[in-house]
């Protein structure tokens, strides 16, 4: 399986690719680095993210994380999330019909953080939790990087994708 790592502002990030999408965003520097094409893309539009720009507020990419069904409705949610703005695990609960712990889980198992925006989620009380090394302090720093980015993009930038 194709790996290809980036240093960013968070720690070290491994993207893998599998049959032309992308499969996995892991917290560490990969072993094995094997750069594609698709793996260069998703590399640089995760670099334009960090750096700030406008092109950070969608990722266009294929994407097809491993998970059942209801993990991938759970994740097709995600993406619903505007840039810059969080949803709860109520609110999501509702949308899918379902409970809010059963999100939580559903969330906590994503393997595409950043690009699937799991970080978007927090509780009705207060963040919630992350799976990032770090925890809360990646999540606090990934939602405050977007929404100081969301008030400087022109509107329509940050709609949900």
């Amino acid at each position: 399986m194709p790996q290809l790592s980036l240093h960013t502002p968070i720690g070290d990030l491994t993207l893998s690719e599998e049959e032309g999408a992308l499969v996995a965003l892991d917290w560490g520097w990969g072993r094995d680095q094997a750069e594609t094409p698709l793996l260069r893309a998703a590399r640089a539009r995760l670099q334009d993210y960090f750096d700030g720009l406008a092109s950070a507020a969608d990722f266009d990419l294929p994407l097809a994380p491993h998970g059942t069904a209801f993990q991938r409705r759970v994740w097709g949610e995600l993406r619903r999330i505007p840039f810059g703005a969080t949803r709860t695990y109520g609110e999501l609960a509702t949308t899918l019909r379902s409970a809010a712990r059963a999100v939580g889980r559903a969330n906590g198992a994503n393997p595409l953080p950043i690009l699937i925006p799991c970080h978007r989620v927090v509780a009705a009380g207060g963040l919630g939790g992350y799976s990032a090394p770090d925890g809360l302090e990646t999540k606090t720093w990934l939602l405050d990087h977007e929404r100081r980015l969301s008030q400087s993009l022109p509107s329509g930038m940050i709609a949900g994708h």
